[in-house]
């Protein structure tokens, strides 16, 4: 089995519902997202996918959808706020836990047609989730 790796890095903030501790407040993070690919065999060009394509769908999603944006539950409060106010956010449909995001992100490039086989959500630099699916 092959497998390729593309990483982008984003800016975003969020906050968890029913959670006791600092992130039940709005804060902020610098994200980083592992994108891994796999094929049983090359294309043929040699290779599982271009890095530069790959590259360019994820860092495309995450920029349209999660940079400098507000991430939140779809039954959050603060998203009247938000819409009021015209500020960019996203909806989760749970918490926007590194989890929630890690397979989010995951289902988004399979959508794209991506050979996605796991995707790795660092919250922080010390702080990571993955999600793959059980085959």
């Amino acid at each position: 089995m092959f497998k390729v790796s593309k990483t982008v890095t984003f800016a975003y903030g969020h906050r968890l519902l029913d959670y006791q501790g600092k992130c039940e407040n709005l804060h902020g993070h610098n994200g980083r997202v592992e994108l891994t690919l796999s094929a049983r065999t090359l294309g043929s060009g040699k290779m599982v996918a271009d890095f530069t394509t790959v590259g360019a769908a994820l860092k495309g999603w995450l920029d349209a959808n999660f940079d400098h944006k507000v991430i939140l539950c779809s039954r959050d409060p603060l998203l009247k706020a938000m819409k009021e106010h015209g500020q960019e956010y996203f909806i989760t449909p749970d918490n926007p836990t590194a989890e929630v995001m890690a397979e989010l992100i995951f289902n988004e490039m399979k959508k794209l047609g991506l050979p996605v086989c796991k995707v790795k959500f660092w919250e922080t630099d010390t702080s990571v989730a993955s999600y793959k699916e059980d085959k």
